[in-house]
């Protein structure tokens, strides 16, 4: 990597959980300066404006998340085995990415929610869509694989596992008792097991 490259990455690292705690909005350029230890100039050096450090913010969080995922079930895993890591995966991360601010998808989709023009919410959006579709793809290869039950629908079944994901998360952060996600997460498994698997 270039200075450039890695004086971007170190802002990108350093202000990363300042967005995803505080949000684009309670964000100010002075939290910048202060969680880099860098001057006005050399964040502007770096980056267009806020909105941009701000996406770069959001991906560097959301690749936390997502390469998690990636890494807790192998490519060659049956369809159940994918299915089950995700719980498994909110389980064993929820410490951590409550000390990272929580989910970066459900802060910034909550913050940006009426703001439609909002590169971050096209952004948010991208990535909701692409997850979705990921989960999609990984129930209907399994029901072409004969393991999960072919009556199973996919796109509807991705909706479901997705809103309990992120309504468990979103429980046990405002209510500060992480039992609230277990709790969902621990009716996930059972809903893969006994509804999706065949």
């Amino acid at each position: 990597m270039s200075k450039a490259e890695r004086t971007r990455q170190f802002i990108i690292e350093q202000t990363a959980p300042v967005f995803n705690k505080q949000g684009y909005a309670g964000t100010s350029l002075n939290d910048l300066t202060a969680a880099t230890g860098l001057t006005k100039g050399a964040i502007y050096g770096n980056f267009e404006n806020k909105e941009e450090v701000a996406l770069a913010a959001f991906e560097h969080n959301l690749a936390f998340v997502f390469n998690g995922l990636r890494a807790s079930a192998p490519k060659t895993a049956p369809a159940r085995e994918k299915l089950l890591a995700v719980p498994r995966f909110y389980r064993q991360v929820y410490a951590e990415l409550q000390a990272r601010g929580g989910c970066p998808i459900l802060n910034t989709a909550v913050e940006v929610d009426d703001a439609p023009a909002s590169p971050l919410r096209r952004r948010v959006q991208e990535t909701l869509r692409g997850w979705h579709g990921n989960l999609v793809h990984v129930i209907e290869a399994g029901q072409q694989a004969g393991d999960l039950k072919p009556e199973a629908d996919a796109t509807r079944y991705a909706t479901v596992l997705m809103a309990l994901i992120e309504g468990g998360v979103l429980l046990a952060k405002a209510t500060e008792n992480p039992q609230a996600l277990y709790t969902v997460l621990d009716h996930l498994e059972q809903l893969i097991e006994t509804e999706l698997v065949a």
